[in-house]
């Protein structure tokens, strides 16, 4: 994967999305405290730390579910503080999520299809008449849902509902569903947890060639650090809810203040 990054290295841009100073705290619990990084557009970010270090919060900060009561979070040159995940999502940022929350009893089609949501302008009358302007819509939207499919190799499984698939195929459906939203940056909440090898590998794949084809800018959570000094173009780590490394995989390899907190010296 080393060519595929050194090529992806010539075309990451300017910072996309920057986060300063930012602190989270329920009751007296903290959950993020001082945590400053910036994401660069077309670069793959990943966020790393034992458990509890902050790395969902993080994720929520972003996405808009918690609001922190300080720092800044700077998206496309506008400064947030209070967006809701809904004006996150119309802004261009998308998610999936730990736990899989996907529409169990609809098809693979239509759980993407509902990834275009934000994208239609027809009135829900009108959508569920498929009439004129709407049946166009609904056309073009599956255009693109249609496309997806065949990027992420689930053909085969457009009709079948999604509670009868495999564990490693509902988190491509879900991949999938986020992609639909075209993100300009997509979230990933551990996108390999649960997954043998094989569907591992399978995943890592698709979110190199969605960062490549699509141009998609992505920061993951993931706890396999064999993915994540693979695919990623540089890492934050936090511990406790405190940044203590940020930089390549090699400079956070080489950071002591990690090995001693998370990757231990067997790695």
């Amino acid at each position: 994967m080393g060519g595929e990054a050194n090529s992806r290295a010539h075309r990451i841009g300017e910072v996309i999305l920057a986060l300063k100073g930012v602190s989270l705290a329920f009751g007296g619990v903290k959950a993020l405290s001082d945590v400053s990084f910036d994401v660069r557009e077309h670069e793959i970010r990943a966020i790393i730390g034992p458990n509890g270090a902050g790395k969902s919060s993080m994720l929520n900060v972003i996405n808009g579910v918690y609001h922190p009561q300080q720092g800044t979070i700077r998206y496309l040159e506008r400064e947030y503080h209070d967006m809701d995940p809904h004006e996150v999502a119309v802004s261009g940022i998308s998610r999936t999520f730990q736990n899989l929350a996907l529409f169990k009893g609809m098809s693979v089609l239509d759980n993407i299809m509902s990834g275009r949501n934000l994208k239609m302008h027809s009135n829900i009358v009108m959508q569920a008449l498929r009439m004129g302007p709407a049946l166009r819509e609904e056309i073009e939207h599956r255009e693109v849902v249609e496309g997806i499919i065949d990027f992420l190799e689930i053909q085969a499984y457009r009709k079948t509902q999604v509670g009868r698939l495999s564990y490693g195929l509902q988190k491509r459906v879900d991949l999938a569903r986020a992609l639909a939203m075209e993100p300009r940056v997509l979230l990933l909440d551990e996108p390999m947890s649960g997954m043998n090898m094989e569907e591992k590998q399978d995943m890592c794949r698709f979110i190199l060639d969605a960062n490549d084809h699509f141009g998609t800018t992505i920061v993951l959570i993931e706890h396999d650090m064999s993915v994540v000094m693979d695919i990623s173009d540089r890492v934050v780590v936090l511990d406790y809810g405190k940044k203590i490394g940020d930089g390549t995989p090699d400079e956070v390899r080489a950071n002591q203040a990690v090995v001693d907190a998370y990757l231990g010296v067997s790695h």
